[in-house]
């Protein structure tokens, strides 16, 4: 821990350049200066600062979205302070109610098990895993038992709780409301005495939780931690935060061509709040490429440089120079190297039915609305005929831009 005799630690250049790399790109910074008194503090006597950040493994993969707060911590880390990736195994069996108009149902152990395995694969494709302290919320929750747990409910009040958006308005519309919702955040709250961290971050729907936790560090006798909460990543479509449900994300699973294609497909505007939320590119890097292409560079060029970096964290950099040219390739109508093979028996065989076989198209009807739009090809040529029957043969077929299959019918 820090030393908290120390006051009026001086403010220095490295002191005010760690804060500007804080407030990079996030929605909430508090208490402000409660921060900057640390970094002054951590710089003055050469301790590193706490930095958490907790996420529930409630799905089995991760986004870009989801990187935004990975992204932050990794920005910490470098600076040198401790950060500690939380996954909250024990927090996953209450379910989050942020957010929800609704109970959330919890997940089984296996599950939760599973997922966790996962998360913490992905997250070290942003943290440097060498540095990072991995915990599970279950190493002091399963131990507090049900005398801890009275306890820890004793240190917070329903009045407070209720001030909280979404148990309000579920309260307001007469929808139900579990007492072991109530749990959760003074469960995450209990991961910060435990943790003993100076700062937790979060997306801006955490802001209660992490508040919470800032309490029961007093409560604790524990100097409180800030918070700092990162806004939600708009999806490709520049509208909706990114989700799955959306079909508007980029998973960091992703192969890479996808993953460089999807990038690309952004708004130019779009683009630079990406560049400022995902980007480990300086700001003064940035503005100065911004300024480029105000002058008249192609912001395409950015745009690449973006895909470029993201693919190349995710994968490899011969990866991304193996997508920059297949997306290149596409771009002239040409056909990927490697494209999948399909053996198909039937001949003659309907065009939307083939497109279901080789996998093109979830179904016929979806088959045939695509060739309504224009976005069926074969051997180069573009389909407007639903009725067409393909014969015995090979033909490379294409949906859209990014879906090939080498169809070999019988």
């Amino acid at each position: 821990m820090p030393d908290h005799k120390l006051t009026n630690p001086p403010v220095t250049d490295r002191v005010r350049e760690a804060m500007a790399i804080s407030l990079r790109g996030c929605d909430e910074l508090l208490p402000r200066e409660d921060w900057l008194n640390k970094l002054a503090r951590s710089e003055a006597t050469g301790q590193p600062l706490r930095i958490k950040l907790g996420l529930d493994p409630t799905a089995p993969d991760i986004h870009l979205g989801h990187t935004v707060v990975l992204n932050k911590m990794r920005q910490l880390q470098d600076l040198g302070h401790q950060v500690i990736f939380l996954i909250g195994d024990f927090t996953s069996l209450i379910g989050d109610p942020s957010g929800r108009n609704t109970t959330r149902p919890p997940l089984s152990a296996e599950q939760i098990r599973a997922n966790a395995e996962t998360y913490r694969d992905q997250a070290f494709k942003v943290l440097d895993a060498g540095k990072t302290e991995l915990r599970y919320n279950s190493e002091w929750s399963d131990a507090l038992g049900a005398r801890g747990m009275i306890q820890l409910a004793a240190r917070y009040t329903v009045a407070r709780m209720m001030e909280r958006n979404d148990f309000a308005e579920r309260f307001r519309a007469g929808q139900s409301i579990s007492v072991h919702e109530f749990l959760y955040p003074l469960m995450q709250g209990y991961d910060s005495v435990a943790l003993k961290s100076d700062i937790e971050l979060g997306g801006t729907d955490q802001k209660f939780n992490l508040l919470v936790g800032r309490h029961l560090q007093q409560e604790y006798g524990q100097e409180p931690q800030c918070i700092l909460t990162m806004p939600l990543l708009e999806g490709l479509d520049g509208v909706e935060k990114m989700s799955k449900s959306k079909n508007n994300y980029v998973g960091i699973t992703e192969d890479a061509n996808s993953m460089f294609a999807k990038v690309l497909s952004i708004s130019d505007e779009l683009m630079w709040r990406w560049y400022t939320l995902l980007s480990f590119r300086s700001m003064a890097e940035i503005e100065a490429l911004q300024a480029e292409v105000a002058a008249g560079r192609n912001p395409k060029d950015a745009k690449v440089l973006l895909a470029r970096e993201i693919t190349t964290r995710f994968h490899s950099a011969q990866a991304a120079d193996a997508a920059e040219q297949d997306f290149a390739h596409r771009s002239r109508g040409g056909v990927p190297d490697e494209i999948p093979e399909v053996q198909l028996a039937g001949a003659p065989l309907g065009i939307g039915l083939l497109l279901k076989q080789a996998g093109l198209a979830p179904s016929t009807s979806e088959a045939n609305r695509l060739i309504d739009g224009g976005g069926v090809r074969v051997d180069s040529s573009v389909i407007s005929d639903k009725g067409l029957k393909l014969q015995a043969g090979t033909y490379v077929v294409q949906v859209g831009k990014r879906k090939f299959a080498r169809v070999t019918l019988a």
